[in-house]
């Protein structure tokens, strides 16, 4: 169980196909129905890259090919009760079709374009698109 007085670290794999992006309706009590990239928590002693393909793997069976760090946000969730940290990490280019390897953790895998996202999202993607809006600019 998270301490609630502990911030943790997230690292959030944003797919990046033919200007599309991969996310999933989210299960379970963490953010449940809200749409999301593949991610998890990153591992003591692991580099962020590593996590990202290793949670990309994990959820959806794709391999990551190329992977640029990139912006973080900080979000405080639920009342308080959570603090974390994201890490973005951008891949486009990667083996294979996303398969949903934890139905227990996501409704399905599905492309949208990047201008057509839909709602609600994840607070992680949220703070992302608001740095996107504040000129930052990626991939």
């Amino acid at each position: 169980m998270l301490k609630p007085d502990v911030p943790r670290i997230g690292v959030s794999a944003y797919v990046v196909k033919e200007n599309k992006v991969l996310l999933g309706a989210r299960k379970g009590s963490h953010g449940a129905m809200l749409w999301a990239t593949p991610g998890g928590h990153l591992e003591f002693g692991e580099s962020v890259i590593e996590c990202a393909k290793r949670e990309l793997l994990e959820e959806t069976g794709l391999k990551a090919l190329s992977c640029t760090l990139g912006p973080w946000v900080e979000n405080v969730k639920e009342n308080g009760r959570k603090h974390y940290v994201t890490i973005f990490v951008f891949i486009d280019q990667f083996e294979g079709e996303p398969k949903l390897l934890e139905p227990e953790k996501c409704q399905g895998w599905q492309w949208f374009s990047q201008n057509q996202l839909p709602q609600p999202l994840f607070p992680s993607i949220v703070s992302l698109l608001a740095l996107r809006q504040g000129n930052f600019h990626w991939r």
